[in-house]
């Protein structure tokens, strides 16, 4: 993994995001073996390693890496106590900035965000994520299929409602853009994904 980053560097790839992953269990392949010889809190370890110069084994190399480090966040954590421990030991670490899971459900990501003091007065940035639901049938495997994504009852319901699922991509379009409000001035951005590729969706939620 370090000469992947070191990799990365020669190629002028210097903005990362570390992520764990999720264990294979809730994959398409269960019995497959997971494979966690290190995890985000150690890659974003070894990263800041390589900002400063150093390997793994504290030798100098030829030029410190210039990777900003970013880091997942979970906020609908069921154990949102080692969430948040794992949060601080990142931070840590040196991660530079979270990007969370996409969000529908406000509360708990102001919660979060509000339990870790360099995420509430903003000296480490949080990333939004937002997306744009394109159908009822995308709501009910965002919130039945994705570890990490809670999506509550009263966006099922209105994703429910339109008979079309035109109609129902612009429901949550409209979403999204109420969340992208109620968290402004709490995050220091939003990244809107493009579900199935539909680079248009993500376009117009940006636009009103």
């Amino acid at each position: 993994m370090q000469a992947d980053l070191l990799g990365c560097a020669a190629m002028n790839i210097n903005n990362i995001l570390f992520i764990t992953g999720d264990p294979p269990k809730l994959g398409d392949y269960p019995f497959a073996s997971g494979v966690f010889d290190m995890d985000s809190i150690g890659m974003v370890r070894v990263q800041s390693r390589l900002n400063r110069g150093v390997d793994l084994a504290g030798k100098p190399i030829d030029a410190p890496t210039k990777a900003f480090i970013a880091v997942g966040a979970d906020p609908n954590a069921l154990d949102m106590e080692r969430e948040i421990r794992r949060s601080r030991e990142k931070i840590e670490a040196g991660a530079e900035a979270f990007i969370t899971q996409p969000v529908f459900d406000i509360e708990p990501l102001l919660r979060f965000i509000d339990a870790v003091p360099e995420l509430r007065d903003g000296t480490i940035p949080v990333i939004a994520g937002i997306w744009p639901l394109a159908s009822y049938r995308n709501a009910e495997f965002m919130r039945n299929e994705v570890p990490g994504v809670v999506v509550p009852d009263s966006v099922m319901e209105r994703m429910a409602k339109p008979a079309t699922k035109e109609e129902q991509r612009k429901v949550g379009i409209q979403i999204a853009r109420e969340a992208i409000t109620a968290i402004r001035g709490r995050v220091a951005g939003a990244q809107i994904s493009a579900p199935f590729g539909n680079v248009n969706t993500a376009i117009a939620v940006m636009r009103k």
